[in-house]
Order: structure tokens, then C-alpha cells, then sequence
């Protein structure tokens, strides 16, 4: 993946394009894992770690206020910005421990969400409304996954890089790249040699497995179902 730094846009943005809010939460974690602020805890669940890459995070706004009000923040809200406000609000939501599905219901999580939504209609890559996506968008992540194929493996590959993989190709890429962790945190399952080489046969519009069924921008309506808190409150 040399050059994967050259992409336009965050892998969170692409993530978006490709799978849905799912996927674009998924990159947010997988992120806050490399960085440490995020660990598996019981089988299938995710918490927030106390440290310097949590407190460097922003702090999120007041409930209903768009990040371009935000004070000080002004005219340059960034792709980049966003990104970090997903982190930031994902990173809340597991201060008590969480399945990774209970995420895209946290409404902290839908806001970011949604904002990541904003920049991406702005850019032309979402119409708006229903904010779907447009052609250019598809054909964008088209090219990319052509581009940038799954890794052979993680060494040597720089964050950025497996957080593009893991947003082109999904549980294809946590399988190679953050396997143990995404096991643990319930992001994938475990496999079977039978069952490794359908994997590699899976059709590109399913590499996160229901995200077709949670990416609801294109009708119109609000990321995976009903709002609530964000779930019953080792490192690769």
C-alpha cells in the first residue's frame, strides 16, 4: 500500500463511501486501537483506555450542535476534523464497555456520523437529499480497491495504510491486519480453512457483512435504527 497517504480524504470519509456508517465506526476504532485508546475486553465487546491518546481526542459539542458551530472552530472544518470527532465519540461511548454493534446506535456516534455526511455532500460525493451516493463516489471506490488490494500482512505498513485497507475491504483486511484484535472486539469471526477461501471469493459490495442494511443515507433516515447509549453500561 506505498502511497496510500496520497489519498484524498480520510479513511474514514472512504469507509463511508464504501460500507456505510459501519464501516466509517469500524475505521474509528481499528484507529483508536493502533494509537492504544482502545482494547477487546470480554469476548465480543470494546472499552476505552485512559491515556494520552484518549485526552488528546476533541471534546464533542453540546447534543444538536453542528460541528461548524462549534466555537473557534470557524470556516476550517476539515475531512480530518470530522474524523477526529467520529474517534472522539466513539471513544466516549466505550468509557463503558460495548459490542462494537452497539456503536452506530449511540446518538453521541450518529452525530459524527452524519457531520462525516456533511463533508462528503459538500465534496459532490453524496446527494443531497437523500444524501446516497453519487457516481463519482462509487467509481472512486471502485478505483481504490483496485489500487489498493488487502496487505499480505502488517509488517512494515503505517497506520494510515491499514486503516485504508480496512476501510476498502473491511473484515478481508482485519483478518490480515489486526486479526487477534478484531476477534476479540467481535469486528469478525473466526474462520475456517473451508471457509478462508469463500472469504476471498466474497463479492466487494459485502465486505462488511451488513453495512449494506446499516448504511440507511441512501433512504433518507438516520444510521441503524433507534438512538439509546452506546451498549450495557491485547493488542495485535
Amino acid at each position: 500500500m506505498n502511497g496510500s497517504t496520497g489519498v484524498r480524504g480520510t479513511p474514514h470519509e472512504i469507509a463511508l463511501l464504501a460500507g456505510g456508517p459501519r464501516a466509517a465506526v469500524t475505521v474509528a476504532v481499528v484507529a483508536l486501537h493502533l494509537r492504544g485508546a482502545v482494547e477487546a475486553g470480554a469476548p465480543g465487546t470494546l472499552h476505552a483506555v485512559d491515556g494520552e491518546a484518549g485526552r488528546a481526542l476533541p471534546p464533542l459539542p453540546p447534543p444538536g450542535t453542528p460541528a461548524a458551530d462549534v466555537p473557534g472552530q470557524g470556516e476550517a472544518l476539515t475531512g480530518t476534523m470530522r474524523a477526529a470527532y467520529l474517534e472522539s465519540a466513539v471513544y466516549h461511548c466505550l468509557e463503558e464497555p460495548s459490542e462494537a454493534r452497539e456503536l452506530v446506535r449511540d446518538l453521541t456516534v450518529r452525530w459524527a456520523v452524519a457531520e462525516m455526511r456533511v463533508g462528503l455532500a459538500e465534496a459532490g460525493m453524496l446527494r443531497y437529499p437523500p444524501l446516497g451516493r453519487t457516481r463519482a463516489a462509487r467509481r472512486r471506490v471502485q478505483v481504490l480497491r483496485k489500487a489498493f488490494p488487502v496487505p499480505a500482512a502488517r509488517r512494515g505498513l503505517p497506520d494510515h495504510a491499514v486503516l485504508l485497507a480496512v476501510a476498502l475491504h473491511g473484515v478481508d483486511a482485519l483478518r490480515v491486519l489486526v486479526p487477534r484484535f478484531a476477534l476479540r472486539a467481535g469486528l469478525s469471526e473466526r474462520v475456517t480453512l473451508r471457509e478462508r477461501s469463500l472469504v476471498q471469493h466474497t463479492p466487494r459490495g459485502g465486505v462488511y457483512g451488513s453495512a449494506g442494511h446499516l448504511y440507511c443515507a441512501s433512504r433518507g433516515e438516520g444510521c441503524a435504527g433507534g438512538g439509546g447509549g452506546c451498549g450495557g453500561g491485547g493488542s495485535d
